[in-house]
């Protein structure tokens, strides 16, 4: 019992993954599903071109979306998927029992993480939870826990927004 008050007593830093894959708002769901795809992950932090969160996508949600005609598919964006859905979110600093209870009341099984400075910085999952509870994959806490940049898996293309030099 002590131990489980410890972990609930730790940041939300300590537990959470890192978000090592991340969508801009602004990308077709089909490219979020390539991404979901690829990663193996079943939530998909979606950021502004800012580096603030703007929300979180579940596998799910982005399997529904995908069963549109192809057509509509190549037009719906990413932030369409969030519209209405206020982002949930809690700070590196805070404690993974305020998170719990946050997920209880909201129903989430995830939540974006957030750095000091608004950006984000992972994702922490019931699963994860879980695992700090039962003493798996419980990373010390860092001073500075910075966020990675978001990486794009290889074989997707680029960004419309890319303007960097073509390589024939």
């Amino acid at each position: 019992m002590e131990e489980q008050q410890e972990v609930l007593a730790r940041t939300v830093g300590a537990v959470m993954r890192p978000a090592v894959v991340t969508v801009d708002v602004g990308e077709t769901v089909l490219v979020a599903w390539e991404l979901l795809q690829r990663s193996g992950s079943r939530h998909l932090p979606v950021v502004r071109p800012d580096g603030r969160c703007a929300g979180l996508l579940e596998r799910a949600d982005v399997a529904v979306a995908c069963g549109a005609p192809a057509v509509a598919l190549s037009e719906l964006r990413v932030d369409e998927l969030l519209r209405g859905h206020g982002p949930v979110l809690v700070h590196v600093e805070q404690t993974v029992r305020h998170a719990v209870d946050l997920m209880t009341y909201t129903g989430a099984d995830a939540l974006p993480v957030l750095a000091e400075d608004g950006c984000l910085a992972g994702v922490l999952t019931a699963a994860g939870i879980v695992a700090a509870l039962v003493g798996q994959q419980l990373r010390e806490e860092s001073a500075d826990r910075r966020p990675q940049a978001p990486t794009v898996l290889p074989g997707l293309p680029p960004r419309r927004s890319y303007r960097g030099t073509a390589f024939p």
